[in-house]
């Protein structure tokens, strides 16, 4: 008999769980309050990387791990418009900052990881022309990395899954989780879903549906805003650091913008969209032209730790709850799948389980 697994949360992290699970053959059940990919994913920055995952050398080899999985996806999805494996450039303006910046990529060299190091000028004649930047300042090339457009490749999975016979119920909240011998989901329109095993993949309301098992998953308060500016032509080709605001293009004459310092303005009266619009004109004039078309402050789910939650914390019940969930989606997806089918867990892992919190 097929196992029946609810997966709550139709993000980055509960479509690559589900898809998982439903090409093991699991009976699949999505369950959200949004259409798929349209809560944190399709607000986030969604940059594919292991360059800025150098704090613990577990998390920087289960990040390498991930961009390796995307390969693997590309060849089972075929590349669409949601893969852009364009690079990542970065620089910053303070002299502090540039020799840590130089430091993590020589930390990378010597692991294998390319962390080229470029002037500005060669980034201009060679990859950017569009930008502006000092002739000399010191810009760390990762070509690598990459970009992924998380609303379509998150609707790309749940689609597959649900044409392969997952049931997909969108539009409900979870109100109720009863673990034991006989699992089951109360959804808030009354609907008791009897399944085998839960997953909590809910994002940044993970630490609530935790709660409805009487599990405390302790998460940070750590909101990001993202703008998206419409324009004519989008003038850059790769996802990129700059001095004041991160850039990518994001397909569909679209350029998605943020900054950690416009984060901090989040709870004021500042216009986000605005500030944001501003620093990227700074640095990539051509933007200035362009319109800010939307903009959206969402809580980012990380837990206390800033580490990834995932695996079994209780008999039924089992977490995938992380930030960085574009770069480990796939890779997560694939090993709490085979977890909560066989049993099996991958080492890659083992500094990221629940229990870690009790």
């Amino acid at each position: 008999m097929k196992p029946r697994v609810a997966v709550i949360g139709t993000g980055i992290l509960g479509a690559c769980v589900g898809w998982n699970l439903s090409r093991r053959g699991a009976e699949v059940i999505f369950v959200d309050l949004l259409a798929p990919g349209e809560g944190v994913t399709n607000w986030s920055f969604a940059w594919v990387n292991a360059s800025a995952k150098t704090a613990r050398r577990s998390y920087f080899d289960l990040s390498v791990a991930a961009m390796t999985t995307y390969g693997e996806l590309v060849k089972t999805l075929g590349p669409g418009s949601w893969w852009h494996p364009t690079g990542h450039v970065r620089w910053t303006d303070d002299p502090a900052a540039e020799s840590e910046l130089l430091a993590t990529a020589e930390l990378l060299a010597g692991r294998n990881y390319r962390a080229e190091v470029w002037t500005g000028a060669e980034v201009r004649r060679c990859l950017e022309s569009a930008l502006v930047l000092p002739d000399e300042v010191a810009v760390v090339h990762y070509p690598d990395e990459a970009w992924v457009h998380g609303r379509r490749l998150v609707r790309r999975l749940v689609g597959e899954a649900v044409a392969s016979g997952a049931d997909h119920r969108s539009g409900t909240a979870v109100r109720a989780i009863e673990l034991g011998h006989h699992p089951s989901v109360v959804l808030s329109d009354g609907t008791r879903l009897e399944v085998d095993a839960v997953v909590n993949a809910a994002g940044p309301g993970a630490a609530e549906v935790a709660g409805l098992v009487g599990r405390h998953l302790p998460m940070r308060r750590e909101p990001g805003a993202v703008a998206r500016l419409a324009c004519e032509r989008v003038p850059i080709e790769r996802a990129m650091h700059t001095p004041h605001v991160e850039i990518r293009p994001d397909g569909d004459a679209s350029v998605v913008l943020h900054s950690r310092e416009v984060d901090a303005l989040v709870d004021t009266d500042a216009d986000l969209g605005q500030l944001l619009h501003t620093l990227a004109g700074a640095v990539v004039p051509e933007l200035s032209e362009a319109r800010v078309a939307a903009v959206r402050a969402v809580e980012r789910p990380i837990p206390a730790d800033t580490f990834p939650s995932v695996g079994a914390a209780l008999a039924g019940y089992y977490e995938a709850v992380s930030h960085s969930g574009i770069t480990l989606g796939p890779l997560l997806g694939r090993l709490l799948a085979a977890e909560i089918l066989t049993g099996e867990r991958d080492n890659l892992l083992a500094d990221f389980r629940p229990e870690r919190f009790g």
